[in-house]
């Protein structure tokens, strides 16, 4: 098991500061961006017109809430350049989502602001146990996606030595890891354990590497995939957050001294907690959908930017922010089967429940007449003794149906494959749910 034996970091100022100090800067903060916004960007000047507010309102951080959301709409209706606040010379890059659902959302960063990115990502690699000089090993994917370039940058802003590796190849990722022997890598979690998958293929016993922390984002994972790759390849695995809308990677991450959620960096990015049916603000401590205003996003500023993620805002521990419950699903992601509200996370936390599973898996949901069919493909661990047989199979069938129906209360057809059966990703987010139903 990983050993929590890092040198206590030189943090900054603003990461111990008093919650009045805090306030203050985000007050500060949150003005200017707001003004920023309506004085830059047509869309939001329209909108704050039609619901009749300015940002003279803006005198208390209460006051947000007067203010109307942004969505993924409002950016693709503004695609691509429209969102910007600044000038296109003053544009050093930009970024886009894949658009796999329609326009791409497209992103752009002063200069400014990507050092201020790299500076949230090199305080968030601390966060993690990283110190100067260490070397990490970068699998997130580079060019549009903000993953490889924003660790890219921040790792450097830290001092580290970068291994601009990005996804793929998953052979020669280990045989680089062997050689080069770096101590951090940074990477989707779901790529983490096909890396770990194939050390073993060949193997590689993971926890004989010079891995020692793995920072692990772009995608939810549970606490019980944690423990499994901290106890398959003796790291410490701590979760980062963000979102390309609103800088990219680096908006929050877990200390690593108490693995309790990831820390808001509270002073560049303000959180709220809403009700997703009604958007009424939710007191701290309230499931609810995750959204974030920039404080300091000179390109493009966002103003309480939906980000359809669900969770929760946590008292400060480890600093002086608030922290960030491990995010339960998606807002637009639920799956409704047959009136059940189901989330790809819940179901993947049964599967690490049964050893002899492997943590990978493929939701597949499809209409048979008026009813919704939900099908599980789950697989054997490769390392579980236990035989192929088909008895053997249909017993870990029954077993993961059984907890499905009890614990989230949907049935369930659970089909068990051999090791490997389930597509592998080699670049980016697995793929974790393919619906077929009928769009409406």
């Amino acid at each position: 098991m990983p050993i929590n034996s890092y040198a206590p970091p030189q943090l900054e100022p603003i990461e111990t500061a008093s919650i009045d100090e805090l306030r203050a800067l985000q007050l500060e903060r949150l003005k200017w961006s707001v003004r920023h916004a309506y004085e830059n960007v047509p869309h939001y000047r329209k909108k704050f017109d039609e619901k009749g507010v300015h940002p003279d309102d803006l005198k208390s951080l209460a006051d947000l809430a007067k203010f109307p959301f942004t969505s993924k709409y409002d950016l693709r209706d503004n695609y691509p350049f429209g969102m910007f606040a600044v000038p296109m010379d003053r544009i050093a890059r930009v970024h886009a989502s894949s658009g796999t659902t329609g326009k791409p959302t497209v992103v752009g960063y002063t200069l400014k602001d990507i050092d201020t990115w790299a500076t949230v990502v090199a305080r968030s690699i601390r966060a993690a146990g990283g110190r100067p000089g260490d070397m990490v090993h970068v699998s997130y994917g580079y060019g549009l996606f903000t993953g490889g370039l924003g660790a890219h940058y921040g790792a450097e802003k830290l001092g580290c030595t970068v291994v601009p590796m990005s996804g793929g190849q998953t052979e020669k990722q280990i045989q680089i890891i062997q050689d080069f022997k770096p101590k951090i890598i940074m990477v989707t979690p779901s790529y983490m354990l096909t890396i770990l998958d194939e050390m073993e293929r060949m193997g590689i016993d993971p926890k004989s590497t010079s891995l020692r922390i793995g920072i692990f984002g772009a995608e939810p994972w549970t606490p019980a995939m944690r423990v499994a790759m901290e106890q398959r390849a003796g790291i410490d695995a701590v979760d980062i957050y963000g979102l390309s809308e609103v800088m990219g990677p680096g908006v929050a991450n877990e200390c690593v001294e108490t693995k309790d959620g990831p820390t808001i960096w509270e002073d560049h990015f303000y959180p709220e907690i809403i009700d997703p049916n009604t958007g009424e603000v939710l007191p701290d401590g309230s499931e609810g959908e995750l959204v974030f205003t920039s404080l300091s996003k000179e390109a493009m500023p966002v103003i309480r930017y939906r980000t359809r993620d669900l969770t929760r805002l946590l008292p400060p521990s480890a600093r002086s922010m608030r922290r960030m419950a491990k995010i339960t699903g998606r807002s637009d992601d639920m799956l409704i089967i047959r009136g059940v509200n189901v989330f790809p996370t819940q179901i993947e936390e049964l599967i690490c429940k049964i050893p002899k599973l492997a943590p990978h898996y493929l939701l597949e949901v499809d209409k048979q007449g008026h009813m919704d069919t939900l099908t599980v493909k789950v697989e054997i661990n490769a390392e579980a003794e236990v035989g192929r047989h088909p008895e053997h199979k249909e017993a870990l069938a029954r077993e993961l149906t059984h907890s499905i129906k009890s614990l989230i209360g949907v049935s369930a057809k659970v089909l068990v494959g051999e090791p490997f059966s389930i597509e592998r990703v080699t670049v980016g987010k697995a793929k974790r749910v393919i619906d077929r139903r009928p769009k409406d």
